[in-house]
């Protein structure tokens, strides 16, 4: 049993998976506190890949992304980097699918934060870098720590995007996902039926890591 799909998917759940996480505490912290239209279409926007079916994803980024496209032939003319089947292009597709779990999560951690607090901590003239930190962070954090685990079990079982703009080589591209297909096809399956273990075993203790977090951040 050849174990890369596995090692694959590990690797791009975690590379994603820290792409967006910066990404989506910032872009929920200021969205947070814009005005209601504004608000109101950014998160449109940003939300729009988690009602978008995958395989719309990957065909939005195909088309941006290509080797035949603007972006996409400017990159490899520039700097010999190509954006599609390979690894990493797998790392930008599911980070765009994932992003909208991150961003939405964080978001009600930071609209349910008590302002008082913040204010609180101005008018003791500590800067807004410490009160963000030092105050907001930790209070936001059972929220954070809920969206992170979240988009990784969701980045671990991605396939529809990650399959058109990554593709399936074994040794290459392959992970637990698209290894399933292709074992389906086929007729390998008993192969197949092993690697679903192997998935549902990994988000099953995902889902439990997100349950004791969630006790432990209770009983504090």
């Amino acid at each position: 049993m050849d174990l890369f799909p596995l090692w694959n998917s590990l690797r791009i759940a975690g590379l994603s998976t820290a792409l967006i996480f910066f990404a989506g505490i910032l872009s929920a912290y200021y969205i947070a506190r814009c005005p209601r239209i504004i608000k109101g279409i950014l998160d449109g926007v940003l939300t729009l890949p988690l009602v978008l079916p995958p395989t719309v994803v990957g065909f939005l980024l195909l088309r941006l992304l290509g080797p035949r496209r603007p972006l996409g032939a400017w990159l490899l003319q520039q700097f010999g980097l190509r954006m599609t089947m390979t690894w990493w292009s797998a790392v930008i597709a599911t980070s765009v699918v994932i992003f909208p779990l991150m961003y939405r999560t964080c978001r009600g951690a930071f609209e349910s934060f008590d302002e008082t607090l913040a204010a609180a901590g101005q008018t003791l003239g500590l800067s807004n870098t410490y009160i963000f930190w030092r105050i907001r962070m930790p209070q936001c954090r059972p929220g954070i720590l809920a969206g992170t685990v979240l988009a990784f079990a969701r980045a671990l079982g991605e396939y529809g995007a990650t399959s058109m703009i990554a593709g399936y080589t074994p040794g290459r591209t392959a992970t637990i996902s698209t290894t399933v297909y292709q074992l389906w096809r086929t007729n390998d399956d008993a192969l197949a039926f092993r690697w679903v273990l192997v998935n549902m075993g990994i988000s099953l203790l995902v889902l439990i890591a997100v349950n004791l977090l969630e006790k432990r951040e209770r009983r504090r």
